[in-house]
């Protein structure tokens, strides 16, 4: 017995051989059907063009991309028919079943075409007065159709039908024929084949559908718009029922099965759900086309796992969409959408279906405005919004520089008026109320990205507000200045070139000429303040340019960038003194990775996302090697990695203290006109930065720093992000020595001196010198130096 009949419950039949006696019977009753004599000259005719079925015999459909998160959540696909290979044996009984009974009940005695059936159709179809009731085409024509010719209906194509399904007949099983036709089928909703259709209806694989909803999807072909559950549930419910009579009569099920399945409710997935990650995805397929071509890609069926964790990407996805929204209501208030006529609004009844949930964001119209609140129509509902949840919007914005275009609003009422539509959250929801909060859809832009420093695996990667808005990854494609995020490479030098977290530096005004264009540069601090002699520490805490410039002098311009580039920056750097302040753009993802070295002890992983791909039969096509290079010293990796996380202790990124309570370094950073703030951070086991900005470079305020605009959405992915990471400290080298020095000096102090600082220092680098024996600090940094590449236009921290 062959495996089909053992699907199907039934006998095992010999194969036919049709003799051309058999043919010419065929050719006689095609005759009578068609009306008239000349059938041999026809089919005869209509052979001459046909195509080739020698591809049959390697019968390779289209087939769907999936892209697999770290723990095989499918989070992306790419295709042009959303198809997956199933061979039969796989297929539940029920549905081959379900199939044959409505589509083709002969289907094992016919060579392709059934003479009996389209007499049988032709009668029914008479006998209902001519209309098309029941149609007569075999499995074997409708996949002749499918594969070889258009969907036209003319008598010139029906008749190439005919000849291709009894070919096909010819050269391929029963079995064959079945199991191309249920994957090559379309099932609608962009399903295309019975795997796909189970996963587009149902959410489920093959193996687990039930036989009510075998026979619903059994009853799809046949015109999968028409009986779509999604817009006529009743008629697709009917459908249904019409497959299971059919299944009955046929003898696959009895009447209690028939009538058990009827009564079994359909719980259908609703269409059009968003995929995780997709900025991610976008990126994945960008790899993807580049490595393997766009064919493979939307036709090959590839299986792609990929780094992606799922709950981080979570995370970051609301810490990035919740984060920008309340850096874009300090921004001000944009009034109203629109404002419609409230005589001809049409309110609809409440629909019971339709719950709303706190969280929830969405469009309303403003119906009355009360002493302390106002009423908002959201489809048949009403919301109360109290001018307490609306007091934000007090900062009326008018254009487009909230230092500039913003207008205080004393009273609420003048906000809104009747027929306003604006955008509410749905606050809490009592018994008889829903409280609501005034919303604003973001202009600003932001971007995240989290990568494992010891393997360079990205986690979580978020482009962009809103895909759909905006499809440009700012995670992976911006160029913008990172400000003070970019100092702990010019730190890191410095410590690689010797000196120490204790070394000391003038902070103080400078001016720097440039000869060749008869300008000058006069940075600044932050603040517009001086700190006089402070600590390579001190001065990275606490943000310090001048300091900065100071030490970016010292060190070497060509050394700084050669520096960087080693760690992983491939961006282009200016070769001059404002390469201090982050005047030069770099990437999110490029910064985050070199944070990633110093957390992993000065060993360089390139980042990456694709850990495997596979081909349609399990064959790996591509493995991800992950190669690890020692780029800093462990020693310097460390010093400057501890100077962060002083950071997070007293310096710009002290928000963070109270909410990660774990070890953990990082960095702010601000831009000239407040048009970029960042925070790049780590853990030993997680590294990942934040960046918030204007696609167009307008300024975000002059609150908006990085420790006011990045950091909260930095901090709000680690929170959740580190749940599942285990706390470890940084671990310090044996070549790291902890030394009492006088923090004026950086020069040795007595063990008993209270004013003493305990630093750190590479073995080899510890002062030999007492405080005794003071320097003229001065003579570090002279207060005069000339920097002629400097630029004419200050870059703030």
């Amino acid at each position: 017995m062959s495996e089909l009949d053992h699907l199907l419950d039934k006998p095992e039949k010999p194969r036919r051989r049709w003799r051309w006696w058999k043919i010419a019977v065929i050719g006689l009753l095609l005759a009578i059907v068609l009306g008239g004599g000349g059938v041999a000259g026809i089919l005869w005719y209509f052979s001459q063009d046909l195509p080739s079925l020698d591809p049959l015999q390697n019968y390779q459909p289209s087939l769907v991309t999936r892209v697999y998160s770290d723990d095989r959540q499918v989070i992306g696909q790419f295709f042009i028919e959303r198809r997956f290979l199933k061979p039969i044996q796989e297929m539940p009984k029920s549905l081959t079943q379900a199939v044959i009974a409505t589509e083709d009940t002969r289907f094992f005695e016919h060579p392709g075409l059934d003479i009996v059936g389209i007499l049988r159709a032709a009668w029914t179809n008479i006998r209902h007065g001519g209309r098309k009731v029941e149609g007569a085409s075999t499995i074997t024509q409708q996949l002749a159709r499918s594969l070889f010719l258009s969907a036209e209906r003319t008598f010139d194509r029906k008749v190439r039908e005919l000849i291709l399904a009894y070919k096909m007949e010819l050269v391929l099983t029963k079995e064959q024929i079945l199991e191309m036709y249920l994957n090559q089928i379309y099932f609608g909703q962009g399903a295309y084949g019975v795997a796909a259709a189970s996963q587009t209806y149902f959410g489920k694989e093959l193996s687990k559908l039930t036989l009510a909803e075998s026979a619903f999807l059994a009853g799809l072909p046949k015109s999968p718009s028409h009986y779509s559950p999604f817009k006529a549930y009743d008629r697709a419910k009917k459908r249904q029922e019409h497959v299971l009579s059919r299944m009955a009569e046929a003898g696959f099920i009895n009447a209690a099965d028939r009538e058990q399945a009827v009564a079994e409710k359909l719980n259908f997935r609703r269409p059009g759900s968003e995929h995780l990650g997709p900025y991610f995805v976008e990126y994945i397929r960008q790899l993807l086309v580049a490595k393997f071509g766009e064919a493979m890609v939307y036709k090959g069926g590839l299986e792609v796992f990929t780094t992606l964790n799922a709950d981080m990407q979570k995370a970051a996805e609301a810490a990035v969409f919740n984060g920008l929204r309340e850096v874009d209501k300090r921004q001000g208030w944009r009034g109203p959408l629109r404002t419609v006529d409230l005589a001809t609004l049409e309110v609809p009844a409440p629909d019971p279906s339709v719950k709303l949930a706190e969280g929830d964001i969405m469009e309303g119209v403003v119906t009355k405005i009360a002493k302390d609140h106002v009423l908002v129509q959201i489809g048949g509902t009403t919301g109360r919004l109290a001018f307490d949840d609306m007091a934000w919007a007090t900062k009326y914005l008018k254009g487009k520089d909230p230092t500039k275009d913003a207008t205080p609003v004393k009273n609420l009422k003048q906000l809104l008026a009747l027929g306003d539509v604006i955008e509410v959250g749905v606050k809490k929801l009592e018994k008889e109320t829903v409280h609501l909060r005034l919303e604003q859809t973001p202009l600003v832009e932001g971007a995240l990205v989290a990568i494992d420093p010891k393997t360079g695996a990205i986690r979580a990667m978020v482009g962009g507000y809103d895909f759909a808005r905006s499809e440009y990854n700012r995670a992976v494609l911006a160029r913008r200045q990172p400000g003070s995020s970019f100092k702990p490479i010019i730190y890191a030098t410095a410590m690689n070139q010797g000196m120490s977290p204790a070394t000391v530096v003038l902070d103080a005004p400078v001016v720097y000429e440039q000869e060749e264009e008869d300008k000058t540069w006069k940075p600044e601090n932050y603040g517009k303040r001086f700190h006089g002699i402070v600590s390579l520490r001190e001065a990275l805490i606490h943000s310090h340019n001048l300091a900065t410039v100071r030490l970016l002098d010292k060190v070497g311009i060509r050394n700084v960038i050669d520096f960087s580039r080693t760690v992983g920056i491939v961006s282009p750097l200016a070769a001059d003194l404002s390469l201090a302040l982050g005047s030069s753009g770099v990437g999110l993802t490029e910064l985050v990775s070199v944070y990633g070295v110093f957390a992993n002890q000065g060993m360089r992983v390139e980042p990456y996302a694709v850990a495997s791909v596979q081909d349609s039969g399990g064959r790996t096509l591509d493995q991800a090697a992950i190669q690890p290079r020692q780029v800093v010293s462990r020693e310097t990796a460390y010093l400057i990695t501890n100077m962060m996380e002083d950071v997070i202790q007293r310096g710009t990124g002290v928000a963070a203290k109270a909410v990660i309570d774990r070890p953990v370094a990082g960095k702010t950073g601000t831009t000239n006109d407040f048009t970029d703030a960042w925070f790049i951070g780590s853990t030993p086991n997680l590294a990942t930065g934040a960046w918030v900005g204007f696609d167009d470079r307008r300024p975000l305020g002059e609150t908006e720093s990085g420790a006011h605009a990045a950091l909260p959405i930095w901090i709000s992915f680690m929170k959740d992000a580190l749940k599942q990471l285990p706390v470890v400290p940084f671990e310090i080298p044996d070549g790291v020595m902890f030394v009492k020095v006088d923090p004026s000096t950086a020069l040795l102090t007595d063990q008993d001196e209270q004013h003493g600082t305990v630093e750190l220092f590479t073995k080899g680098t510890e002062p030999t010198k007492s405080a005794g024996s003071k320097i003229d600090p001065t003579e570090f940094y002279k207060l005069d130096q000339v920097q002629d590449s400097a630029p004419a236009v200050p870059v703030e921290p």
